[in-house]
């Protein structure tokens, strides 16, 4: 029996596998076949499908990254359903162009608009060339499709071919009339494409058989295709761009005054970076915002290109026209390798912006230690204020960091400074119910002050119990820790913690800090307990007898039975630990 090859026709533009009238039996039954072999096609994964681009995709090569993904953008128009701009069929063949077959294109073809376009303006010869699927791209031009039809990002057949590096399929496109001068909507060309993704075939294919030299041209970001060579670390293109035979490279500087170094070193890309200085006489050349490739390879924390440009002799004391300099920049971003580097090649440590801010206060606002450790031994000035009169441990304590006041406590910060509206960081801390950061700073100013009015026993200072103003947790102090809480909030009264504080020389600052936090009618409990650890600390740190200590405090106030409990259990040849039943 033979095929009815009009009713064939019609079911598969109507892209139902119903029976059509007029249509035979086998008819539909081929149809049934063919569409359920296309539902079997697996899905094309990202792993499967990315061509032989070598280059990275960014924000300049707007619409190639869906061809690289095999996805689609989103679809900005909502109003109706897009995908039916498509005839079923329609979709079929450009499914079958995508995946490279070509039986089921010619199955379809007699009966199917080449050169219909999906929603993104795309035909089924964008998917064939930017797949590399040679023969499907034969099959279409021998069906004389449209070989310049730009997509909505302005991209042609011809851009993908050069984009993905198929030089055999742009020799077809350009034998059957492809424009070679096409632009996207970013103004970039064949040329271009080549260069971002290194692919050396087709740059000399354009230059040389072409004799297309005229390409070398800026596109609307001012990039020319040496530019764009460097920014995405096409080292071979670079290197083939600037021989003798072909002299198109550039120092130019593209719309936001980077030149091709300044971009290869903000990627990282060290090979290129070398290939530049290499010819390269200018050092410290700056862009628009004022900053060096020195500066952007340390940004993106490129530690090897940073290297490379400080042995070629890049400044690194240069600042951009916001006052920042490379170590600002290091520090607020936390690379701590970096800031080494950039400290070991002369570097101001105490460089500060137009607010004032040096690179210890960025690296505190971000939190991050290891930097903060290396500024500290380099030895910056932790005192340095910015704007707003406020050192590093002000803006520690108003963020909350106790890690970075651990730090600055132990580098022994200055705590009597005051920020423009009057305040020490203690205040600030107090201010921002920062209760854990509060005990921390008055344990601090107490052990300074006692260091300082004691400085013939420093020697001793901190054998038993080393240094650190953060909460106990040691398993050795477990009970005597329970003691203070039994006796803060079990057995003083309202004020005895207060009067406690001023026998143990609290400064008012300091009671008025621990008053600050406020839990309700019993606030006085846990303000006498905090005191008690606070006062447990320094009694730790100077190596007191913390039961005679807390034996006399009492009696001070009043409290004798509870001071001579203490007695009592303290009593004997040897002196036991301070207990409180």
């Amino acid at each position: 029996m033979g095929v009815d090859r009009r009713g064939l026709r019609a079911l598969i533009q109507l892209g139902a596998p119903a029976r059509h009238k007029g249509a035979s039996r086998t008819s539909v039954m081929m149809v049934s076949v063919l569409k359920e072999k296309m539902k079997r096609i697996p899905t094309l994964t990202k792993q499967n499908v990315i061509a032989k681009s070598t280059g990275s995709v960014s924000g300049s090569t707007k619409g190639f990254k869906d061809f690289v993904l095999r996805r689609e953008p989103e679809e900005d128009d909502g109003s109706f359903d897009n995908k039916e701009m498509l005839l079923q069929i329609e979709r079929d063949y450009m499914e079958a162009a995508k995946r490279n077959d070509v039986a089921t294109m010619t199955l379809l073809g007699k009966n199917v608009n080449h050169n219909a376009k999906n929603v993104h303006d795309r035909t089924a010869l964008h998917f064939a060339v930017a797949g590399g699927h040679r023969d499907v791209v034969e099959l279409l031009v021998k069906r004389k499709v449209r070989v310049d039809v730009a997509d909505k990002y302005g991209i042609t057949p011809l851009h993908l071919g050069a984009w993905f590096g198929y030089a055999d399929i742009m020799r077809m496109l350009v034998q059957e009339g492809a424009n070679q001068k096409a632009l996207n909507q970013e103004g970039m060309n064949i040329l271009h494409c080549a260069a971002i993704n290194n692919h050396i075939e087709v740059f000399k294919y354009i230059i040389d058989d072409l004799q297309m030299k005229d390409l070398d041209a800026q596109d609307k970001s001012g990039k020319k295709p040496f530019h764009l060579a460097a920014e995405h670390g096409s080292a071979e293109m670079v290197k083939k761009m600037m021989e003798e035979d072909y002299q198109l490279s550039t120092t130019e500087k593209d719309n936001e005054g980077n030149t091709p170094l300044h971009l290869a070193a903000k990627n990282g890309h060290t090979e290129v970076v070398k290939s530049l200085l290499r010819t390269l006489q200018e050092r410290n050349e700056l862009n628009e915002a004022g900053e060096s490739a020195l500066l952007l390879a340390c940004e993106g924390g490129h530690e090897d290109c940073a290297e490379v440009l400080l042995q070629a002799g890049y400044d690194v004391s240069i600042v951009t026209k916001e006052g920042r300099s490379v170590l600002h920049r290091v520090c607020e971003s936390g690379w701590t390798s970096l800031v080494k580097l950039l400290i070991n090649n002369g570097a101001d440590i105490n460089h500060q912006n137009q607010n004032k801010l040096a690179p210890i206060h960025l690296a505190v606002m971000k939190g991050h230690i290891p930097v903060i450790h290396t500024l500290i031994e380099a030895g910056c000035n932790i005192d340095i204020t910015d704007n707003r009169k406020q050192t590093a441990l002000h803006l520690a304590a108003e963020l909350g960091k106790a890690d970075v006041v651990e730090m600055l406590l132990k580098a022994n910060c200055d705590l009597t400074l005051q920020d423009k509206q009057g305040k020490t960081a203690l205040g600030v801390a107090a201010r921002g119910n920062y209760v854990i950061i509060v005990d921390m700073i008055i344990k601090g100013e107490r052990y300074f002050t006692w260091k300082k009015d004691n400085a013939i026993h420093n020697d001793t200072i901190g054998r038993e119990f080393p240094l650190t103003f953060k909460f106990d947790h040691k398993t050795e102090n477990k009970q005597i820790r329970g003691i203070m809480w039994n006796l803060a909030y079990n057995q003083l009264k309202d004020n005895d913690w207060r009067k406690l504080a001023v026998e143990w020389h609290f400064t008012e600052p300091q009671i008025q800090a621990i008053e600050e936090q406020w839990i309700g009618p019993k606030s006085y409990q846990e303000h006498g307990h905090r005191a008690l650890l606070i006062w447990l600390h320094g009694v730790q740190m100077t190596n007191q007898n913390a039961g005679k200590e807390l034996f006399e405090g009492l009696a001070s106030i009043g409290r004798k039975n509870m001071a001579e409990k203490i007695r009592e259990e303290n009593a004997g040849p040897e002196p036991k630990k301070c207990t409180i039943s």
